[in-house]
């Protein structure tokens, strides 16, 4: 199996390795240069006028999304059967991948109910059971009685991504609530003072290390 988030970049800290002349990075965040987040490599090497892998030098440590991979591959891979859809991301960047903001709505909107890369069921899946079920979270992942009543109440036919490159942090539209643990933990007009989380630990595998 694999996991995949639907975006056609990928975001970590700026790492020299990576730093290419082909590939567009965005500076998301830099200690000695909190001025150029948002800004791309190549437009602060050319303002320095110096090469951008002395750029990226100058700006570490700093974070960087990376504009590196295929749109065309990325939905072969988050369609394909054995695939995961989940995310992750940086909290604390200025400005964080739309990741953060965005994954889950964005393939229930964009690519289920607008490019139908799946059904919606399916998409569901992917995102709950299907992940439950790999990492062995016990009475997670499916509406069942008995298991813990974590649920997102959404309209399909509205819900969408907001978040962008250029502007992350914009909450998604169409969720009406989220319950954490059967506990109401958001709602359309924000966040509650309900904390229901846990933490959960995985499961026994067969997987070979």
């Amino acid at each position: 199996g694999c996991d995949c988030y639907p975006y056609a970049a990928g975001s970590s800290t700026l790492d020299l390795r990576q730093v290419d002349e082909r590939v567009e990075i965005t500076i998301t965040w830099s200690s000695p240069h909190p001025e150029v987040a948002g800004r791309s490599l190549k437009q602060i090497a050319a303002t320095w006028k110096i090469p951008q892998i002395e750029a990226a030098r100058r700006l570490r440590p700093a974070g960087a999304i990376y504009h590196s991979i295929s749109e065309a591959d990325m939905r072969r891979i988050l369609s394909h059967p054995a695939t995961m859809i989940g995310s992750d991301g940086l909290p604390n960047d200025p400005l964080p991948h739309p990741r953060l903001w965005g994954t889950f709505p964005r393939v229930l909107g964009h690519y289920c109910r607008y490019e139908n890369l799946f059904p919606l069921p399916e998409a569901i899946r992917k995102m709950t059971g299907m992940p439950a079920q790999r990492f062995k979270l016990a009475e997670r992942g499916i509406i069942r009685e008995g298991y813990s009543a974590d649920l997102v109440l959404f309209d399909p036919r509205k819900i969408i991504d907001r978040a962008t490159y250029s502007d992350p942090i914009r909450p998604a539209k169409g969720i009406v609530g989220v319950w954490v643990n059967g506990i109401l933990s958001y709602t359309a007009k924000g966040v509650t003072p309900n904390r229901a989380g846990r933490f959960l630990p995985r499961g026994k595998t067969n997987w070979i290390q």
